[in-house]
């Protein structure tokens, strides 16, 4: 990929280390990131989010599992038209919260959050079976993946879950130090793992998300996140909501499919990568 994974962060300085379990850089050198979106969250007679459009510019699809959004339809449609368009398949586990779109936390013990976790990559593989395509990855969803960042009986969990059902999946962890505990989690298990950076949304200076809560949590301007997606490739570097450059080094590059204007971020982006010579690639 385009940045060596696998690295520890200690301030003021960025050590990078190649693990073997991590994915790697290309060897011919050329730079590449993947733009992955997370989609297929309508259910019932509500649609959210604009999957028809958004796929046309994304390399991963992060498929709601029935549980924080989606259901048996929307997932099996959603998985059809991904492997259509060759875009890397990946399950969106979530909390139980249909009603707050797993964006609350939830008291779970860490053997039910390994149940659920498994249940959900279960029903996504099976979709996965039904159409010939291969589920590629696995990234935890809202408040699931939040708590995996401080909690490590959490991210213990989830990362015992996706090992346990196919040990070739890759965990898309965290990009920058606040991901360090699930990336070395992921590790101890032996998954690969992928660091995801989100150029439409506010970091803190510490180098975590900033609550949707807070006004300027979520950037709506392509430009503005196209420049901010550009400079995680290119720089590992983004600027966190006080205008601290933080380093974030990352593969994989997320839009939320929620977020207003979606489809002209991620053709923003595309549009710019390419024009810098980025190959947008699945993971």
């Amino acid at each position: 990929m385009a940045v060596a994974s696998g690295r520890g962060l200690v301030p003021c300085i960025i050590e990078l280390r190649i693990e073997e379990n991590d994915l790697h850089a290309k060897g011919d050198g050329q730079m590449s990131i993947d733009l992955n979106c997370d989609m297929g969250e309508s259910f019932g007679a509500y649609k959210l989010g604009l999957d028809e459009e958004v796929i046309n510019y994304i390399t991963s699809a992060n498929i709601a599992c029935g549980w924080h959004a989606g259901d048996p339809m929307v997932m099996d449609k959603t998985v059809k038209m991904a492997a259509g368009k060759g875009v890397g398949i990946g399950a969106h586990p979530g909390y139980p919260d249909l009603l707050g779109f797993g964006r609350r936390n939830m008291d779970c013990l860490p053997e039910e959050i390994k149940n659920y976790v498994v249940y959900q990559i279960g029903a996504m593989m099976g979709f996965c079976a039904v159409h010939k395509a291969k589920l590629r990855h696995v990234k935890t969803h809202g408040n699931l993946y939040l708590m995996s960042v401080e909690n490590e009986a959490l991210a213990r969990a989830v990362a015992e879950a996706i090992v346990s059902v196919d040990p070739d999946l890759i965990y898309v962890a965290l990009a920058g130090a606040k991901g360090e505990l699930m990336t070395r989690i992921g590790r101890e298990v032996g998954l690969k793992v992928a660091y995801e950076a989100f150029p439409d949304r506010a970091y803190t200076p510490e180098g975590t998300l900033v609550s949707r809560r807070q006004p300027g949590a979520v950037i709506k301007e392509p430009e503005k996140v196209a420049e901010r997606a550009l400079r995680i490739a290119k720089e590992g570097k983004v600027i966190a909501i006080d205008g601290k450059e933080i380093a974030l080094l990352a593969q994989t590059i997320c839009v939320h499919g929620d977020t207003p204007g979606a489809v002209n971020l991620v053709k923003q982006i595309r549009a710019t990568m390419e024009s810098e010579g980025i190959e947008v690639k699945p993971l």
